[in-house]
């Protein structure tokens, strides 16, 4: 398993990113995190934005579509995203793989 993880500026595009992914059985689950406050250097400044924190389980297999889909939906210039293996249970990994095939 690993995590995909990317802020969004509010919880109805993290929902919509979220639904496309699950729609195209890219991960598993998404999970959704709002009231998270980021500072942040951008173009010569510190800036401060408040932001919700949109989380994927997934295949290492389904990464580069997963990160494609966020790309092409998310709304900021440079939307960071990154990933990281989790270890996990068996059962887990047997749930992440029958519903992300």
């Amino acid at each position: 398993m690993i995590h995909v993880t990317t802020t969004c500026p509010d919880t109805d595009t993290a929902r919509a990113i979220a639904r496309a992914a699950l729609g195209q059985r890219l991960a598993a689950c998404a999970n959704i995190l709002p009231g998270v406050l980021s500072l942040f250097h951008w173009q010569g400044r510190i800036e401060e934005e408040p932001e919700v924190l949109l989380s994927f389980k997934t295949r290492a297999a389904h990464r580069p579509a997963l990160v494609t889909l966020i790309e092409e939906r998310h709304p900021y210039d440079l939307p960071v995203i990154h990933w990281e293996d989790a270890e996990t249970t068996p059962g887990a990994t047997a749930w992440l793989d029958t519903e992300t095939g």
